[in-house]
C-alpha cells in the first residue's frame, strides 16, 4: 500500500515531466488597454470562490471603489455570503467561464483552492480581464511557467497577493539591507500552535465534487479534502508553498536575487493527522552567493507568527509582523549579542500587513495600465523554491533548478 510521500511523488512527477518551456520574459508593457479607464471611473469586477479568504480580499477591493457584479463559487453558503458582501448589482454564477462571458467585467479576484489558480487566471487574461489572483501562484513550476507565458501573450494587468510588497514598512525596511554588510545566511521562520487532526465529520451542505476536483486527478469524495484542502498535494503545495510563498518572496526581493538553484526539505505530519503535507518541516535553499532557510512548526507557541532574519557581517536584520529592526555588533570583531538588547537596536521600521495598499495598487494599474507591484513574474520566481523543496521532500533527494527557472532536475 503506497502512503502518502509515495502518492504525492507520482503526481508531482506527472507536473513536472514536461518543463524546459524556455526562459521567462521580462514584463512587457503595454501603451494602454483595450478599454482605458479613467482615475474615477469603477473597475467592474467579478470574483472567483468567494470563501472566507476571497470575501475579504473582495470588501478591500470594495473599499478601495471597485464594485463586484459577478461572484462565482461552487458552495452555496459561500455564494450567497459573496452575493451578500458585493450588494445588488452582483450576478451569481456556478461556472466562472459564464462569469468570463460577460463584458460588463473589467477584471476577476480569484480566491478559489490553488489547483484552480492556473486554469484560472490563463482564462481571465485570455477572456480580456485583468486579474487579481491570491498566492501561491501556481501548483507547480511547470504551471507557473505556463501562466507567465499564458499572461505575457496579452496585455492583461495582474497582481498575485503578496501584499509586503507592497506594505510601506517593508518596501522601508528593504533599505536597511546595505548596512548589514556580507549575508551568508537568511533564517525565514512560521510558527503558529495552529496543528490537529483534520475534521472528518460530514459537510453540512452538499458538494459539487467534480466541479471541486476540477484539474485535480479524480479521488474518491471525503470531506476533510474539501474542508481542509490546503493539507493534500492534489489541491495545494501544503504550507511550504502557502507562507513560504510570501517569505521566500522577501528574502529574494531584499538579496537581488532569483530562485534557488537547490532545495532540500525533512518534515513529516506530526500533529495534523490525516494530512498529505508535513505540519513541520525545514527546508534549505542554495542560491550562488548565500543559504536561505525555511523553517514551519504549526505545534509550536514560540513567537506565535513569521519572521525573517538577515544575518550579516556587519548587522542583523530582523522582519516580523511588527516591521523591522536592525541589530548592530558591538565594536569588538567576533562579539555575539541578542536581538533582544537595546544598546544594539540601532533602528527601526514600525508597520503592520494588510492587504490595503496592494490592492490599491492593483487598482491603479488597472487604470494606468503600468506593471504593478507583484506581477507574475515575481508571483513565479517567489514560489519556486518552496516548489522544489516540496520535490525533495517528496523524492528525498537534492531537487535542481535550472538558471532560468523552468527546469527541474531530480
Amino acid at each position: 500500500m503506497e502512503g502518502p510521500k509515495q502518492i504525492g511523488r507520482r503526481r508531482f512527477l506527472r507536473r513536472t515531466s514536461a518543463l524546459g518551456l524556455g526562459a521567462l520574459a521580462a514584463p512587457a508593457v503595454f501603451s494602454r488597454a483595450s478599454q482605458v479607464l479613467g482615475a474615477n471611473d469603477k473597475i467592474r469586477m467579478g470574483i472567483m470562490g468567494s470563501g472566507s479568504r476571497g470575501r475579504n480580499v473582495m470588501k478591500t477591493h470594495l473599499a478601495q471603489g471597485a464594485q463586484f457584479i459577478g461572484v462565482c463559487d461552487i458552495f452555496k453558503k459561500s455564494l450567497y455570503e459573496g452575493l451578500k458582501a458585493a450588494g445588488e448589482h452582483a450576478q451569481s454564477y456556478s461556472d466562472y467561464r459564464k462569469m468570463l462571458e460577460s463584458k460588463d467585467i473589467d477584471a476577476v479576484l480569484i480566491g478559489t483552492p490553488e489547483h484552480w489558480h492556473g486554469p484560472m487566471l490563463m482564462d481571465a487574461v485570455a477572456a480580456g480581464k485583468d486579474a487579481y489572483c491570491e498566492k501561491p501562484m501556481s501548483h507547480s513550476i511547470e504551471e507557473g511557467v505556463q501562466m507567465v507565458k499564458a499572461v505575457r501573450s496579452t496585455d492583461r494587468i495582474v497582481q498575485i497577493g503578496m501584499q509586503r510588497r507592497s506594505t510601506p514598512s517593508v518596501i522601508e525596511a528593504k533599505q536597511l539591507i546595505r548596512e548589514c554588510g556580507e549575508i551568508y545566511l537568511v533564517k525565514a521562520y512560521w510558527n503558529w500552535d495552529w496543528s490537529k487532526p483534520l475534521n472528518t465529520a460530514p459537510l453540512d451542505e452538499e458538494v459539487d465534487w467534480k466541479a471541486f476536483l476540477g484539474p485535480a486527478p479524480w479521488h474518491a469524495f471525503a470531506p476533510e479534502r474539501v474542508r481542509h484542502w490546503r493539507y493534500f498535494w492534489d489541491y495545494s503545495g501544503g504550507n511550504c508553498t502557502d507562507q513560504g510563498t510570501h517569505l521566500m518572496d522577501v528574502i529574494q526581493w531584499y538579496m537581488g536575487s532569483s530562485a534557488p538553484r537547490v532545495a532540500t526539505c525533512h518534515g513529516s505530519v506530526f500533529s495534523m493527522k490525516g494530512a498529505e503535507t508535513p505540519d513541520v518541516f525545514s527546508a534549505t535553499f542554495e542560491y550562488p552567493n548565500y543559504i536561505a532557510t525555511w523553517t514551519l512548526d504549526y505545534a509550536s507557541t514560540l513567537d506565535n507568527g513569521w519572521n525573517i532574519q538577515f544575518q550579516g557581517r556587519k548587522a542583523t536584520l530582523w522582519l516580523d509582523n511588527d516591521g523591522a529592526r536592525l541589530y548592530s555588533a558591538t565594536a569588538q570583531p567576533g562579539t555575539t549579542y541578542k536581538r533582544n538588547a537595546k544598546e544594539l537596536l540601532v533602528k527601526e521600521v514600525p508597520g503592520t500587513l494588510s492587504d490595503q495598499e496592494h490592492v490599491k495598487n492593483f487598482l491603479d494599474c488597472c487604470r494606468s495600465r503600468q506593471q504593478p507591484n507583484a506581477p507574475v513574474e515575481v508571483g513565479h520566481l517567489a514560489v519556486c523554491g518552496p516548489h522544489l523543496a516540496n520535490l525533495g521532500f517528496l523524492n528525498q533527494t537534492r531537487a535542481r533548478l535550472n538558471e532560468d527557472a523552468t527546469k527541474v532536475y531530480l
